[in-house]
């Protein structure tokens, strides 16, 4: 499949991907629904009022001239199925209705580098899971020891949290080390910014259709309610997480930043790369059983640049088809107890973290918590993320001369708030309420 748009090969937006996002102009801040392909968008509410996805949506629907996805993700994957159908029609080199009408093409076509990308969807709930075996492995053996590293249930079930919708933010939005409690050994707990600042490599999926309450979504049927996916990076206060989890799991370690990228990959698009996933042993349980493949090859990188370096560095390398649980597994156990998803929830794989230590996805397991901090320039170590770090994750399917790619999720650390800011702010709210 080819375009009319000249595409370059190591490009992540090609024809055969065509990933959703929410775009304004510059002379224009309205919000509307757009397509990346090369390094133009595709503005989707153009194309719509001139008629041209007709025989896919409802003559009284308007679902592009909206400032969220979540209204097209609602009408479900036939509607889906049509409108990418038609817009790789229109894309497409063989077709001449937006290839020869070049009025057409100035309206609908903006340049990449004047647009303002935003949060792609309305995000209601967020759940996060714990996914890969070798990272899972990794964390229970600093803590508990290699004999008892993963916990009895981990091979039974997806382990998962609840996580905070509120704060997923866009990528590029600068991250703010938090304050927390921070217990220090032999001592009671202080109050201080976090000293063991960390990120997670993971890929968020987003849920287009749901389920009604009290009605689990049968494991065969999962992936048919999941819209797209998401680079995710679930920024991690490790200090106040180790002190804070126990009995009841991630709280202010995890609340208070998750970054996505701007661009929702649709599922077609990464269907030409599945494959199987990792053996599971003991079998699963019978709702958890998956008839087909349910992994997928993406490959992941992981980049990191200091403030005295001109250029990012790769810190890891991984992929995706490392991890236990397929998200098909993840949605079935999800609702297997009548846990109702609806459109736009966001579902986290955890940490992707591989068999080598340079395929692990966190400063956690590249530096073993700390003992072996990792080299990023001539001058330079790291053993936790520092104020002023960038953070830059990117990820890609690769197919036989182009790129199925996620684009980049990026974060800047910015220096914690100083105490009496932080204190004068909770005052200010006490005496408010």
């Amino acid at each position: 499949m080819k375009s009319f748009i000249a595409v370059d090969e190591k490009s992540h937006f090609p024809i055969q991907n065509l990933p959703y996002g929410i775009f304004s102009k510059q002379d224009d801040p309205h919000l509307r629904v757009g397509v990346a392909i090369g390094d133009y968008v595709l503005d989707l509410s153009i194309l719509e009022d001139k008629g041209f996805y007709k025989d896919a949506l409802d003559q009284n629907t308007r679902v592009f001239n909206r400032s969220t996805l979540n209204p097209l993700m609602e009408l479900g994957r036939d509607v889906w199925r049509k409108v990418r159908k038609i817009t790789q029609q229109l894309l497409s080199a063989d077709e001449s209705q937006l290839r020869d009408n070049m009025e057409l093409r100035k309206q609908v076509l903006v340049p990449m580098e004047s647009v303002k990308l935003h949060l792609p969807v309305t995000i209601g709930d967020y759940t996060d899971f714990y996914a890969s075996k070798e990272h899972a492995m990794n964390v229970g053996t600093m803590f508990r020891g290699k004999e008892h590293a993963l916990m009895p249930n981990w091979v039974y079930l997806p382990v998962g949290y609840h996580g905070r919708a509120s704060s997923v933010v866009l990528s590029g939005t600068r991250i703010r080390r938090p304050w927390g409690q921070i217990k220090l050994a032999d001592h009671p707990p202080i109050f201080a910014p976090c000293r063991q600042l960390d990120f997670e490599l993971e890929i968020g999926f987003i849920m287009g259709t749901g389920n009604k309450q009290g009605e689990p979504i049968p494991i065969a049927e999962a992936e048919e309610h999941l819209f797209g996916a998401v680079l995710l990076n679930d920024w991690s206060a490790r200090d106040i997480q180790s002190w804070e989890y126990q009995p009841l799991g991630p709280f202010l370690g995890k609340n208070f930043a998750t970054s996505i990228s701007p661009w929702v990959i649709p599922l077609e698009a990464l269907e030409h790369f599945r494959v199987q996933g990792p053996v599971q042993d003991p079998e699963p349980l019978e709702y958890l059983q998956q008839g087909q493949p349910g992994s997928f090859h993406i490959q992941l990188e992981v980049h990191l640049r200091s403030k005295a370096m001109n250029h990012a560095k790769p810190i890891s390398a991984t992929n995706y088809r490392y991890l236990y649980w397929s998200i098909a597994q993840q949605i079935a156990h999800h609702t297997i107890g009548g846990c109702n998803l609806n459109p736009g929830d966001l579902l986290a794989s955890g940490t992707i973290s591989g068999p080598e230590k340079e395929t692990r996805g966190s400063m956690l397991e590249l530096t073993w918590r700390g003992d072996e901090p990792i080299h990023i320039n001539e001058e330079e170590t790291r053993e936790w993320l520092e104020d002023g770090d960038e953070l830059i994750l990117t990820g890609w399917c690769q197919g036989e001369g182009y790129r199925v790619g996620f684009g980049e999720v990026v974060g800047i650390i910015e220096p914690a708030l100083a105490k009496d800011e932080v204190l004068r702010k909770k005052a200010v709210t006490e005496n408010h309420k």
